[in-house]
């Protein structure tokens, strides 16, 4: 542990994202070799699976090894099974995540795991907000308690402060009236101000206390999500109402697990990459392969190793519950910092040249995440998924009558006919109106029309506007507060 600290104290940030070809895939390697030896649950997991941890010499070795999952792999066994030596003590942190399903899960952590997650939180501080040479207040915005965002946010933004960061910490969660009793009281002492949440919650109190009247513009605000993929047209609307100046530089979001942590983040490359595909909707698709812009960030190869199978994604890090090959059921694929810097070229962009600057360019490789299937509806053979909506809704003057929650699903009506229904919910103190319906309704067709090309084709014309019911804030029966709110629901439920 001690080792791990001083490595992440004295090591420069540009030296702890510099590898060389191959080191990688040999250091996956050697972490299999390290799990098996030291992991007592992987080690009955590869016995289970006739494998001699002997024979996995090389990285054309570790590709062949079975993959490990929630249910196959982390439910299996105890949580000290799971741990180093069999020792959950040995971890001096456990974090809670209830995920999609509702249930909890416990993730052990120990204070070495966080720093390399700490070089995630160095990364966006250094190279987006140049905290290194600002006095920055850090507010995290997460749920505080056992859930895991709040607390290990809050530790590894310790973690980079210890590095001789200007930056102090403080811990409010999501009670947004602390939140502004913290903004009031102490943002004027600091160069800017750093919100960290989820992003439909940043968004609440950002509207929240544009209705208070608290002056955004003043504090320099930057903000950090993770949680949920957004959309560029989103990101323009929260930095209009913050006052935002440079648009790359001014936000960051996390990709990460509760059974991982962090592993990858948004950085003012990936970001101006980003808002340029989603002007180019027509090379979005052929990059990606999907008519729907996904997460898009850099990882670190030596933190947390991706591999791709079948259109999803598997990783391999250390942790406290260390994981090799872990399938998270995410949709999404892997692109060297080459392959993408080329494909850009061949489209006549240079992002580099874009940016004309040397923060935040590393050339560290790109994972892309959509997320799950399950969160698509089908309509007339067209995936239809809650990325394309979000956007029509973020139009104007929309999105200053809603939230940005809905809810969408494919009903039927008396005569058997396929409806595209999506409920609503309003901005607080905002009422419905057959005006506001039509509004939205053609705001999401066009964006429909314009971002995802199966709807545009397989969709008759007839049946592609979408049926739209309007919902209070925090209705009970589509947006109950404090519930993980799901955007889809099964045809006809």
């Amino acid at each position: 542990m001690l080792s791990s600290l001083q490595s992440f104290l004295t090591t420069p940030l540009s030296d702890r994202l510099r590898s060389t070809p191959g080191e990688a895939e040999t250091e996956v390697v050697r972490l299999f070799q390290t799990v098996a030896a030291h992991v007592p649950a992987y080690r009955s997991f590869l016995q289970e699976h006739n494998i001699d941890p002997a024979s996995i010499q090389t990285f054309a070795d570790f590709q062949t090894l079975p993959l490990t999952t929630k249910s196959s792999y982390l439910k299996r066994y105890s949580l000290a099974q799971l741990c180093r030596n069999g020792k959950l003590e040995a971890c001096d942190m456990i974090a809670v995540s209830s995920g999609s399903t509702g249930q909890p899960s416990f993730f052990p952590r120990s204070l070495s795991d966080e720093f390399q997650i700490a070089t995630r939180f160095e990364q966006i501080f250094h190279d987006s907000f140049q905290a290194d040479q600002k006095r920055t207040l850090a507010i995290v915005c997460f749920a505080l308690g056992t859930w895991v965002g709040g607390m290990f946010t809050a530790s590894c933004c310790r973690h980079v402060a210890s590095k001789g960061y200007p930056i102090t910490v403080i811990t409010p969660g999501n009670q947004k009236a602390e939140i502004f009793r913290v903004l009031e009281a102490l943002a004027p002492e600091f160069e800017q101000v750093v919100l960290l949440g989820y992003p439909p919650f940043l968004k609440d109190v950002i509207d929240s206390g544009i209705a208070q009247g608290v002056p955004w513009q003043n504090y320099h605000i930057k903000w950090v999500s993770a949680g949920e993929v957004f959309s560029e047209a989103w990101r323009s609307l929260v930095g209009q109402r913050i006052g935002s100046t440079n648009i790359n530089y001014d936000s960051a979001s996390l990709y990460g697990t509760a059974d991982a942590g962090v592993l990858g983040n948004e950085t003012p490359l990936s970001i101006c990459i980003r808002r340029w595909l989603a002007d180019h909707p027509d090379a979005a698709r052929e990059l990606f392969g999907e008519s729907r812009l996904p997460t898009l960030v850099q990882y670190d190869p030596l933190s947390r190793f991706f591999e791709v199978q079948d259109g999803t994604l598997l990783f391999s890090g250390d942790s406290g519950l260390p994981l090799i090959r872990y399938h998270i059921a995410d949709n999404g694929g892997v692109l060297t910092y080459e392959q993408m810097i080329e494909f850009l070229a061949a489209q006549g962009f240079d992002p580099i040249q874009e940016l004309q600057g040397d923060r935040g360019i590393h050339p560290l490789p790109f994972v892309y995440v959509f997320g799950r299937s399950a969160f698509t509806v089908s309509y007339f053979g067209a995936n239809v998924y809650p990325e394309n909506v979000s956007v029509g809704l973020e139009q104007s003057p929309i999105c200053d009558w809603v939230t940005g929650k809905f809810v969408m699903q494919v009903k039927e009506d008396d005569d058997r006919n396929s409806i595209f229904s999506i409920v609503v919910e309003l901005a607080p103190n905002v009422t419905a109106s057959e005006e506001k319906q039509q509004a939205i309704a053609i705001a999401i067709l066009q964006q429909l029309q314009r971002l995802n090309s199966e709807f545009a084709n397989y969709v008759p014309q007839a049946y592609q506007l979408p049926q739209i019911t309007l919902k209070t804030t925090g209705d009970p029966e589509y947006f109950p507060p404090g519930v993980k709110h799901r955007y889809t629901r099964p045809s006809n439920a």
